[in-house]
């Protein structure tokens, strides 16, 4: 009873108890943790710039609204090319010896998961104008605004990075708008964010859960095709816009472009696969490759194809789905 009465006791008793506790089911765990898990080899680590940029993705609330976990069900698959896996993550340390750091995975999609938004929409363009104010790029975005991240100036530098903003969603129309560092790191972030090749030698997971596709045939025996608004709203309306004009200075229209219109459709699919960085000189962003990044089937490419040929005044001639199957094939890098 004296050992039980004696408070020192007791106190050096429970410390130690807790101590030897910390160590076993914490400390050693994680050091085993760290030696037996790695990062994926074809992984890249965060540049400095990005570093920071996560730091303020932290700050500003962003994983309350956005995921970077790409589920094993197919309904994940524009997110990613394939699910997530517990090596996606090995790569995460502490920020400092007093802070560990968030692996941002997110709980809620309010907004898209951002797990391979980096190979999705690497475009520092629309990611500057998006961020500053999302309803220029997409009227139902419910996302809030960041004009703190920028600046609005009458006279910019030649080292000033200039966002493209229309004149209605300015103050003054004389001035430009310029990102700040904060934004230029917030985004060099956002690019980094790329999923990984797993090495040849590990299976590749899978998507489960399927959606039965249905095959719909009209009266006249032909097989109708998907419906390409809603593909198009998708995968290309946040640049292209839904009138089909772009953005002036930022992304091209479709409208009366001759790439669409043209009869041969193996330029347009080859932009649709592998991307276009040849307007850069004019003031457009890079295209990312939407087809290749999305996973879009020959009969998605299709639909999206003959909607963007013959809507907003285009009247050109429309593809089937055996000829955009041949070209993919021929255009894929």
């Amino acid at each position: 009873m004296e050992y039980f009465n004696n408070h020192k006791n007791l106190y050096i008793t429970a410390t130690t108890l807790f101590v030897a506790l910390t160590i076993l089911v914490c400390i050693i765990p994680a050091l085993d943790n760290e030696k037996n898990y790695a990062p994926l080899p074809n992984s890249k680590p965060l540049s400095k710039e990005a570093e920071m940029g996560k730091a303020i993705f932290v700050s500003e609330g962003c994983m309350a609204c956005h995921t970077q976990q790409v589920r094993n069900v197919d309904m994940d698959k524009t997110w990613g090319k394939r699910p997530s896996i517990a090596a996606d993550y090995a790569g995460i340390s502490r920020t400092d010896i007093w802070r560990n750091t968030a692996t941002l995975m997110g709980t809620e999609r309010t907004g898209p998961d951002l797990t391979n938004i980096g190979s999705r929409q690497p475009s520092s363009e629309w990611n500057l104008t998006h961020l500053y104010n999302p309803r220029i790029l997409v009227k139902e975005s419910i996302m809030p605004s960041y004009p703190w991240l920028f600046e609005e100036k009458e006279n910019v530098l030649p080292t000033d990075v200039v966002v493209t903003v229309p004149e209605e969603y300015l103050t003054n129309k004389h001035n430009k708008i310029v990102a700040t560092p904060k934004a230029l790191h917030l985004i060099a972030y956002l690019q980094s964010l790329v999923q990984a090749d797993l090495p040849e030698t590990v299976a590749k997971p899978i998507f489960l859960y399927k959606k039965e596709i249905r095959t719909v045939t009209a009266s006249n025996g032909k097989k109708e095709e998907l419906d390409g608004a809603p593909l198009y709203a998708n995968n290309c309306q946040m640049c292209h816009q839904e009138n089909g004009k772009g953005l002036k200075g930022a992304f091209p229209a479709l409208k009366d472009s001759k790439v669409v219109l043209n009869e041969d459709p193996k330029t347009m699919v080859d932009i649709i696969m592998n991307g276009y960085s040849g307007r850069i000189s004019e003031g457009y962003a890079v295209m990312p490759p939407v087809g290749t990044n999305n996973n879009l089937s020959p009969e998605e490419i299709t639909a999206i194809m003959n909607y963007v040929k013959t809507n907003w005044g285009n009247n050109a001639p429309k593809v089937t789905t055996q000829q955009i199957d041949e070209l993919v094939k021929k255009v894929k890098k």
